[in-house]
């Protein structure tokens, strides 16, 4: 007998030489292929290699039912069930409509392509073009998209593989956080505030509110003076009355002494404010924060960076990084928090350093 089965299907061994052969049916036709090796563990690797070649043949030159839907026709079909998926926030599926666009702006090609006919050799020039173009992360996440859709081709038997499949990742470097210190602090509020008759009074509260309480602006935007408790000192935190917070969770902020003074400052200055009117006259301040970091020579900071600002204060402060992490509203434990402001300051880490001693002094040497 010259032909030798083996425990795997479709793997024969020719007995006289050792050698390995393939045995495949593919659309009702079989192929026999020689795989040029007398290794059990090559051949495996070989055949499978095979098997997806011909059936990917197969599938560009014999079209299925629905063989001439386009890429188009299946990221539609993609963003409409974002949209119905009732977890994701408005904002979720507005990123990605905007991934998508950026997808077809920058390979024109592809919305009218069928589906079946891209291949890997394109999925791997648009990456080359688009990585020398885009911020990483939309890089990735605009990547992720394509593989999501092509994937929805393979499931529905439109391929056979997703030539998408083996694009990598790019690099995402973490942002360096350039926060101001306690007297730029104060000398960007002054600033803010110089100009009394414009917006720079109801912006210079924001900064304050968001620097105070690390939420983010949303969050902030959403705060009513019924959130305020005055007897336990803290606020609570609901977010967007219909989409919640970034987690969809409620929680209640500490009021650290700079807020007690803001929302007493605050109150004074609106004694007919009602409970359910909102805390802050403004919801959103960037302009003004830009052109007073400008004005006074310092990095430019965001409303997020404000949320930073007050994570870092707290822990120089000595607050331990997971209760910071629940008051920032995270659910890892800590593991964010840890990763983003672990390092804080040259300055402060060099001062904890100083604290640190393996030795006992001796004495005379205390």
């Amino acid at each position: 007998m010259k032909w030798l089965k083996t425990q795997y299907a479709n793997l024969l061994r020719y007995e006289p030489t050792g050698v390995f052969f393939a045995r495949i049916r593919v659309g009702g036709k079989l192929i026999w292929r020689s795989l040029k090796t007398t290794s059990v563990t090559v051949a495996k690797l070989k055949l499978a290699d095979l098997e997806r070649e011909e059936r990917t043949r197969h599938e560009a030159a014999t079209p299925t039912e629905d063989a001439s839907l386009s890429f188009k026709t299946l990221l539609d079909g993609f963003l409409d069930e974002l949209d119905r998926n009732p977890s994701l926030k408005p904002r979720t599926r507005q990123y990605w409509r905007e991934r998508a666009s950026a997808l077809l702006a920058s390979w024109p090609s592809l919305g009218s392509s069928e589906a079946r006919k891209i291949t890997e050799a394109e999925c791997e020039r648009w990456a080359t073009r688009f990585a020398t173009t885009a911020a990483p992360s939309n890089f990735n996440n605009t990547t992720s998209l394509l593989k999501r859709v092509l994937d929805r081709a393979v499931n529905q038997g439109l391929r056979y593989s997703n030539p998408a499949a083996k694009l990598k990742r790019t690099r995402v470097l973490p942002k360096r956080i350039q926060l101001p210190s306690q007297s730029q602090f104060a000398h960007l509020l002054s600033e803010i505030r110089r100009v009394p008759n414009g917006p720079g009074l109801a912006c210079a509260e924001l900064v304050e509110f968001l620097a105070y309480g690390g939420f983010r602006k949303g969050e902030a935007a959403a705060i009513r003076w019924n959130d305020i408790d005055s007897t336990r000192r803290e606020i609570t935190v609901r977010g967007d009355p219909e989409t919640g917070t970034k987690n969809w969770t409620v929680r209640r902020v500490p009021m650290i002494p700079d807020m007690i003074a803001l929302l007493d400052r605050l109150g004074r200055n609106r004694p007919d404010a009602k409970p359910d009117d909102l805390v802050m006259r403004v919801h959103e301040c960037q302009g003004t924060l830009t052109r007073a970091c400008s004005a006074i020579r310092i990095p430019r900071i965001t409303h997020h960076d404000l949320r930073h600002l007050f994570a870092t204060r707290c822990i120089e402060a000595g607050v331990d990084i997971p209760t910071v992490s629940r008051w920032l509203g995270h659910k890892d434990g800590g593991a964010l928090a840890m990763k983003v402001y672990g390092h804080l300051r040259d300055e402060h880490s060099a001062s904890m350093a100083q604290k640190v001693c393996f030795s006992t002094p001796t004495p005379g040497h205390a």
